[in-house]
C-alpha cells in the first residue's frame, strides 16, 4: 500500500508502505551509513523508539540469521529503505529481513528517497517522524523513557573468568557481554535501578553501557554512580561515557543529527593513532566543562572534533563514545578492552565491595 513519512518540519515523503496495522507509528528519526550490519541496528537497544533510515540504497541482500541480534527483540519503531530484495543469500541466513520485519510486526518503507531524506536531517536535524498511510505531521514533544523500557529487571551471570566485572545495565548488547566474558572476565549485569546490589558483590570493575534517550534522564543515578566510578576500575561505553562526565560534573549537549554507522574516524591522542570506529549516539559531552572533573580528552572525532572518549588524571577510569565491541562495524577499537583489562589487573588492586 502507499504509505508516508511525515516529519514534524513538515517535510512528507512517499513510498510503498508494509506494516500489520494502520495505525500510526511516531518515533524519532535518524539515519545509519553503514553498507552492513542492519540486524544489528535493528535490534540494538539504543535505537529503542527511533525510525531508522538505511542510507546504503540496498538493504537486506544477505538475510538475517539466529547470531547476530543485540537484544532477543527489535528495538526500532520503524525501517525506511530505498530497495529490500525479496531474496537473499548468505550461508547464515534463516530468512529474509522482509520475513524478519513482518515476524515482529515492525513497520517498513521501501522505495523512498533515501537521500533527500538524510538530507532533510542533516540540514535540520534528528526529529520526530510518523510512517502512516496517509500524511500526518507528529507533535514535536521530546520522546523519553526509552531507558526503562530496554534495561534488564534482574541480575544476570555471564561467564566464569577470574576477573569479576558488574555491567551496569542501561540497554546493553549483548555483544559487549561476548567482548567481556572473552577477555577472560566473570560478567553480573546489574540493572541500573538497583546499582545498591553493587554493595554485596565482590566485583573488580565497573561497565558502564551503552543505552538509548538523553543521558540527564538519569539524574537521580548520578550521586551513587560517582561513588562507584571513583572506587573501581571503570569503562564506559556510550551513553556509559556521558553518564561518567555527566557523574564527575560535566556536561553533555544534543547534536544536530547524531553519529550513526560504521565508519567513523576518531582519534586517539594517546597514541596519535585514528581510527574507524561504530557509533550511535545523540548527545556529546562538551570539552569545555571538563575542567574540574579529573578527565581529560583523550579520543576526538576527526570529522568535527567532538569528544569521543575520556581518561581519568589519576584514576583507572575510561571512556569511549563509540562501541569498541565492534556489530557491527571494524574492529579497529577492540583494544579498548585490553586497556581496560590490564588496567584491573595492576598489582596492588584489590576488591573494594564484598
Amino acid at each position: 500500500m502507499t504509505g508516508y513519512l511525515s516529519l514534524e518540519n513538515g517535510t512528507v515523503f512517499k513510498g510503498e508502505l508494509f506494516s500489520a496495522s494502520k495505525s500510526p507509528v511516531i518515533g524519532e528519526i535518524v539515519f545509519f551509513t553503514g553498507m552492513t550490519g542492519y540486524q544489528e541496528v535493528l535490534t540494538d537497544p539504543s535505537y529503542k523508539d527511533q525510525i531508522v533510515v538505511f542510507t546504503y540504497p540496498l538493504i537486506g541482500q544477505y538475510g538475517v540469521n539466529e547470531g547476530d541480534s543485540e537484544s532477543a527483540v527489535p528495538q526500532v519503531k520503524g525501517v525506511i529503505m530505498l530497495h529490500c530484495p525479496d531474496t537473499y543469500s548468505h550461508y547464515q541466513a534463516t530468512s529474509s529481513l522482509k520475513e524478519y520485519l513482518h515476524k515482529w510486526e515492525i513497520p517498513y518503507m521501501t522505495g523512498v528517497d533515501t537521500r533527500q531524506v538524510v538530507k532533510t536531517i542533516r540540514e535540520l536535524g534528528s526529529q520526530n517522524a510518523c510512517i502512516s498511510t496517509a500524511p500526518d505531521i507528529p507533535a514535536s514533544e521530546k520522546l523519553k523513557g526509552q531507558i526503562q523500557k530496554v534495561a534488564s529487571a534482574e541480575l544476570n551471570h555471564v561467564g566464569s573468568g577470574e576477573v569479576h566485572v558488574a555491567l551496569l545495565d542501561f540497554g546493553v548488547k549483548k555483544s559487549i557481554i561476548t567482548s567481556l566474558v572473552n577477555m577472560d572476565c566473570s560478567v553480573t549485569v546489574v540493572p541500573y535501578d538497583r546499582i545498591e546490589l553493587l554493595e554485596t558483590l565482590k566485583v573488580d570493575a565497573l561497565v558502564i553501557s551503552n543505552g538509548p534517550g538523553d543521558p540527564k534522564e538519569m539524574a537521580d543515578v548520578l550521586p551513587k554512580l560517582k561513588e562507584y566510578i571513583l572506587a573501581l576500575p571503570t569503562l564506559g561505553i556510550c551513553l556509559g561515557h556521558q553518564l561518567i562526565a555527566l557523574a564527575l560534573g560535566g556536561n553533555t549537549r544534543k547534536l544536530l543529527f547524531g553519529h550513526r554507522g560504521a565508519n567513523h574516524p576518531v582519534i586517539d591522542h594517546e597514541t596519535g593513532q585514528v581510527y574507524l570506529t561504530s557509533q550511535n549516539h545523540n548527545y556529546v559531552v562538551e570539552d569545555e566543562s571538563l575542567q574540574d572533573t579529573g578527565l581529560n580528552p583523550r579520543f576526538f572525532n576527526v570529522n568535527d572534533d567532538s569528544v569521543e572518549g575520556l581518561q581519568h588524571k589519576t584514576k583507572p577510569i575510561l571512556s569511549v563514545q563509540f562501541h569498541p565491541e565492534a556489530r557491527p562495524g571494524p574492529e579497529d577499537a577492540s583494544y579498548i578492552f585490553e586497556e581496560f583489562y590490564q588496567s584491573i589487573k595492576q598489582p596492588g588492586r584489590e576488591k573494594i565491595y564484598a
